[in-house]
């Protein structure tokens, strides 16, 4: 019940006598306290009483936008004030204090805060904790703080120092050729390092190599080396970077490493018809690749048609197809294809019933998750037997759920689905009430007692 019960917490449709409730118990649950926290229709005044609990709690309320820098004290809460700090809503005289602050937890997170007083800075940049300088030395723009954080005796300040991007590029050229190969490795993957510089180091430790094939600058003559290296993983960095001309990406489709070519397609600029081999000889994953979501309607078209389903099951990924596309997809007559494109929005709810007469079960998931299933489809799927568990999950979560899916999706032995349940607002009153108040019992509401009105039952909480 307590994880319905933070769940429940949630639900947009909680009405506010029972919120009050929740409220109330919040007091000494906390983890009831931050599922409140999330809520977005929270009171001036309840916000405060739930900003007052724990700073945990507060720093929830901060980052979701309900608390405000006048409510906070940076002294005795350090961490909302940082989270404030952090969205850019808080007062910049803080951060003084804060660098002061004895926790080098604290002064490490304001280091990574944006907008940061040169004062402030200053103060961290002479900090004795490594992790301070570190993290500071990873998100500052100062060109100033970054060539002494640079110069600093320990190799792991450098390291972040090197990865950042905003570093001056003679700054990062030297550190290049810094004596420990962390520092050479992150340099050499940094995107602002200069593409010439870096270029030097191909023949650095293997884990510089790896770092350096990330990299989108280098000389075309230097990816083809990199193309050669004995580590997959060097390769791998290599598929995926977009520097890398058709003529490597081809060489790359016929590399012994099966991960090598997955990456390969996951290309943003990988040739189509490249893109339609990796499709039979490898096992691509079922997210949408960049290639295809910036296809234009003809290519969409053209590929859709393709004999070879799996290259339909890319397309069918996509969820902003033209209409005969998307429509001629979901009669497809391969599973794959089919479970592929059932979650599209727009598809009439007589294809979506026609995909679950042709193939059943195995496509009541995809489905369930199409956020224009009717209410009687949904049903339908719920009380299927068996009804596959990540159905009752999707269905539970959906907002055109009926209350007869959603009472049986909170009795699922599922976390997940119950949860997902319990936070839907088509709930029925009566159930959120019933799990408030304590009296449900996986598919009823228990009475509250004789002599004792549901108002009161509320009230004990």
């Amino acid at each position: 019940m307590p994880s319905l019960l933070y769940a429940v917490a949630l639900n947009p449709a909680l009405p506010p006598d029972l919120l009050r409730h929740l409220l109330r118990a919040g007091d000494t649950d906390e983890e009831l306290a931050q599922a409140l926290a999330d809520r977005p229709d929270l009171t001036p005044q309840q916000v405060r009483r739930l900003a007052g609990r724990d700073q945990g709690t507060a720093v929830r309320l901060a980052y979701g936008g309900l608390l405000r820098a006048p409510d906070v004290d940076p002294v005795t809460r350090p961490l909302v004030a940082l989270a404030l700090l952090d969205e850019g809503r808080g007062d910049p005289a803080w951060a003084g204090q804060l660098a002061r602050n004895p926790d080098p937890y604290v002064r490490m997170r304001l280091g990574s805060c944006p907008g940061l007083p040169d004062g402030a800075a200053d103060l961290l940049a002479a900090d004795a904790d490594t992790e301070v300088l570190g993290d500071l030395g990873l998100h500052t723009d100062r060109a100033d703080l970054l060539v002494r954080l640079a110069g600093n005796p320990d190799a792991e300040v450098r390291r972040w120092v090197a990865a950042n991007e905003a570093a001056p590029a003679g700054l990062l050229t030297t550190l290049l050729t810094d004596p420990d190969v962390r520092v050479r490795r992150q340099a050499a993957g940094n995107p602002t390092t200069p593409g010439a510089a870096a270029a030097r180091h191909v023949d650095d430790h293997p884990m510089v190599r790896q770092q350096l094939s990330e990299h989108p600058g280098l000389p075309a003559h230097v990816y083809h080396q990199l193309a050669e290296d004995p580590a997959p993983w060097v390769r791998g960095n290599l598929a995926e970077n977009p520097g890398v001309d058709p003529t490597l990406m081809h060489r790359l489709a016929t590399d012994d490493g099966c991960d090598v070519r997955r990456r390969l397609a996951h290309h943003p600029a990988i040739p189509l018809d490249l893109l339609e081999r990796l499709a039979v000889t490898v096992r691509i994953g079922p997210a949408l690749l960049p290639r295809i979501a910036d296809a234009d309607p003809a290519e969409l078209a053209r590929l859709a048609r393709s004999p070879e389903p799996r290259v339909r099951m890319l397309v069918a990924r996509h969820r902003t197809l033209p209409a005969p596309v998307r429509d001629a997809l979901a009669d497809d007559p391969d599973a794959a294809v089919a479970t592929s494109v059932a979650p599209h929005p727009g598809l009439a709810p007589t294809r979506l019933a026609a995909l679950l007469d042709r193939f059943g079960t195995v496509l009541a998931t995809a489905v369930a998750a199409n956020p224009d299933a009717p209410t009687a489809l949904l049903d339908r799927i719920a009380t299927t037997e068996p009804v596959p568990a990540k159905a009752l999950r999707a269905i539970a979560a959906h907002p055109h759920a009926g209350p007869e899916a959603l009472t049986r999706c909170l009795a699922s032995p599922d976390e997940r689905t119950a949860e997902a349940a319990a936070a839907n607002p088509a709930l029925p009153s009566e159930v959120i009430a019933a799990l408030v108040r304590g009296t449900w019992s996986g598919g009823t509401a228990r009475p509250a007692g004789p002599g004792t009105s549901p108002r009161q039952a509320g009230e004990t909480l």
